[in-house]
């Protein structure tokens, strides 16, 4: 049995609860802990002759943990000797247990990297929440969403990220990537992640967003196309992408009512990349390679969906 430090007792009888002990606790009970540590294990390093590795399910809490705070290495290493919440989350007992250091963190998450093992745990998890009657069929919305990324070229090669690109929304322009999602129309549940660079046009997106099941789409002006409104009405898919001006016409009256109707269906969208960007933080870019931050997104739309589904899950 471990033994219960000082510290621990201390922290026991303080009289207040913060957010983040409310958000990990309430995280705690609702992600999959056996799931996801059997869709890893295979790949996680096993005992021998050298220091035996840490325990499976402590790393991959520490991962989420730095996924949510948007945490470097260092940072996360530090964190976990500074936060007793966090400690507790990842079951470390100060002074009992073995702290992973930044070193450990990063293989961790290069393992995760190395593997795909983020697609998968979105994967797993979307399945998780199928099983319980969450993410149900029928229809998708899709979107995108910009994320930024430092374009300094004061590096080795003197030139901007070649990974990244730019683009312009209004009269703004903007470096990085885009993530788009398809989301279940009805429960709000991210069921597709793509990510390219920000010069990508959504609509080149849009077919790898939709399930084959799927009887309807909603989405912004980005999406529109006459030639994919036609082969969506052709096979009965019903079109609630919104209407685009043309240039020198305006829109009727009829295709302004039904842009207000569908735009009222497809904003729900937006919940995703507010938890994403506001919630966990995930507003510029960490790595500099297309392939590492892909891999950091699908883990955070991962815990976004638990995130939002947290309170039917609790109540199952």
């Amino acid at each position: 049995m471990k033994q219960t430090t000082f510290a621990s007792m201390v922290y026991e009888n303080k009289k207040k609860e913060t957010r983040r002990e409310r958000f990990l606790q309430g995280m705690d009970l609702v992600i999959p802990w056996d799931r996801l540590v059997s869709l890893i294990e295979p790949h996680y390093p096993k005992a021998g002759n050298g220091r035996p590795p840490m325990p499976l399910e402590k790393m991959l809490r520490v991962y989420f943990m730095q996924q949510w705070y948007n945490l470097s290495d260092p940072g996360m290493e530090d964190a976990l000797y500074d936060i007793e919440s966090m400690r507790r989350f990842a079951n470390i007992e100060l002074g009992e247990d073995p702290v992973p250091d930044e070193t450990t963190i990063l293989h961790f998450r290069r393992l995760l990297e190395r593997h795909q093992l983020t697609v998968q745990i979105l994967k797993e998890v979307n399945t998780f929440l199928g099983d319980r009657g969450l993410l149900l069929k029928g229809g998708s919305i899709v979107d995108a969403s910009i994320v930024t990324s430092p374009s300094s070229t004061k590096n080795r090669e003197k030139k901007r990220n070649r990974e990244m690109s730019s683009t312009k929304k209004g009269n703004q322009w903007y470096f990085g990537m885009k993530i788009h999602v398809g989301m279940d129309a009805k429960s709000g549940l991210v069921h597709t992640v793509e990510v390219t660079t920000a010069k990508d046009h959504d609509v080149t997106v849009l077919p790898k967003l939709l399930r084959e099941d799927d009887r309807a789409v909603f989405g912004d002006k980005g999406y529109f196309s006459d030639d994919l409104k036609h082969e969506a009405r052709a096979d009965g898919i019903y079109w609630g992408v919104l209407e685009k001006r043309k240039r020198g016409k305006g829109l009727s009256s009829s295709q302004q009512k039904r842009n207000r109707k569908h735009a009222s269906i497809r904003a729900k969208v937006d919940h995703v990349f507010r938890i994403i960007k506001c919630q966990f933080g995930y507003t510029r870019t960490r790595y500099r390679e297309l392939e590492k931050n892909a891999a950091q997104v699908y883990g955070l739309v991962a815990m976004g969906n638990l995130y939002q589904a947290r309170h039917q899950l609790v109540k199952t």
